[in-house]
């Protein structure tokens, strides 16, 4: 306002006389619309309100914010143009997708030479070829962590961590080896093996990618159970750069499981015997499945009995019990407890060496490189 009682136009032409003299005190419409205070109306006033007037904004808050809401869109704008900038100038190569090849399993059943021996499990135990191998996870052993050209420590103890887990899963669960469950093993698989997994478990086939007893060890509940829950272990963990983004980890284990006949009513102390298993297997793990606590199992090489070489094993494993014999014998003696790199054709000789506590056997010959993922 122009000054004290002045309409906001300034001074009125005609200060003197006749209406004129009053006009400079005649509050016109502009005037209104000007003024930062108005007065609440009488039903207003007559209301809770402890103030007579209320305040109204100013002529500039509008555009102010007009102007506040454009500088924030500018802003936004902006940002978005240098991320995707960014994004385009970003130095880091992005990951090329791998995908996890299908599993190549053998397994080879071991014909017993004669009658399988039985006796309790404790004195099987005790006593057999199994007496200084470690009970349970125990018997894993993980190698010393170091770190390789392209994998930290902590990196290569993830990955033989996932690897023991594995292991434990497939082959100690009790769930597993006569439940039927399979959760434990496929959940700890990369997704790309999934499939093939799902299809050797509900409808296993011969053809060494689709073998369930080459991704676990399960027997038939119907048939046997096991005598005793301590499973003997013994064998190494190996590990080796396969690529600058892929570790691969070979594990050569020998399992020992006291089994008897899945029958009801009470057992005899002595109708225990002993099973074998030797897996020898092939992980690749990439920096993802790494990170995801996930692997990818390129290859099994099992040898697993006593059982029949007419027996199909890739199911489940079929074990002649304490005092059976096999319809027919292998061609030749293999020991599953020996050291160095497993030979069998389809069916071998259960010819079981004595035991030696004192010296545990090696992986087998890594030598050679591994295939690398496409």
């Amino acid at each position: 306002m122009t000054g004290r009682g002045e309409p906001p136009e300034g001074p009125p032409e005609n200060p003197q006389g006749g209406e004129d003299e009053y006009r400079s005190l005649v509050f016109d419409e502009s005037f209104v619309r000007a003024a930062r205070l108005q007065e609440f109306s009488a039903q207003e006033r007559m209301g809770e309100h402890a103030r007579a007037v209320r305040s109204l904004p100013g002529r500039g808050a509008g555009r102010r914010r007009s102007r506040a809401g454009i500088a924030l869109a500018m802003l936004i704008v902006l940002a978005f143009a240098a991320a995707v900038y960014i994004g385009f100038r970003n130095p880091y190569p992005t990951p090329v997708g791998r995908r996890a090849e299908p599993l190549q399993s053998t397994v080879i059943p071991l014909a017993p030479q004669g009658p399988v021996p039985g006796g309790t499990a404790v004195s099987l135990l005790a006593d057999g070829p199994a007496a200084g191998h470690r009970s349970g996870a125990s018997g894993i052993n993980l190698p010393p962590g170091r770190r390789t050209k392209n994998f930290s420590d902590s990196q290569v103890t993830m990955a033989l961590t996932t690897v023991k887990d594995y292991l434990v899963n497939s082959s100690l669960d009790p769930d597993v080896l006569t439940g039927g469950i399979v959760r434990p093993v496929g959940r700890l698989l990369d997704p790309d093996q999934t499939p093939q997994f799902d299809r050797s478990v509900e409808s296993p086939a011969g053809s060494g990618e689709e073998s369930a007893t080459g991704w676990l060890v399960r027997f038939d509940p119907a048939a046997v159970q096991l005598a005793a829950p301590d499973i003997r272990v013994q064998g190494t963990l190996t590990y080796a750069e396969a690529g600058a983004d892929t570790l691969e980890v070979v594990s050569d284990h020998t399992f020992t499981y006291a089994l008897r006949p899945a029958v009801s009513g009470p057992h005899r102390a002595d109708d225990a015997s002993l099973f074998t298993v030797r897996r020898v297997l092939h992980f690749l793990l990439d920096r993802e499945d790494i990170r995801l606590h996930r692997l990818e199992v390129r290859s099994a090489y099992v040898q697993a009995g006593p059982q029949s070489c007419s027996t199909g094993a890739t199911g489940v494993l079929r074990p002649l019990l304490a005092g059976e014999r096999a319809a027919t014998r292998g061609p030749s003696g293999t020991d599953p407890y020996a050291t160095g790199v497993p030979t069998a054709a389809l069916c071998g000789t259960l010819a079981v060496s004595s035991p030696n506590p004192g010296s545990p056997p090696r992986g087998p010959d890594a030598a050679r490189s591994p295939r690398s993922r496409p």
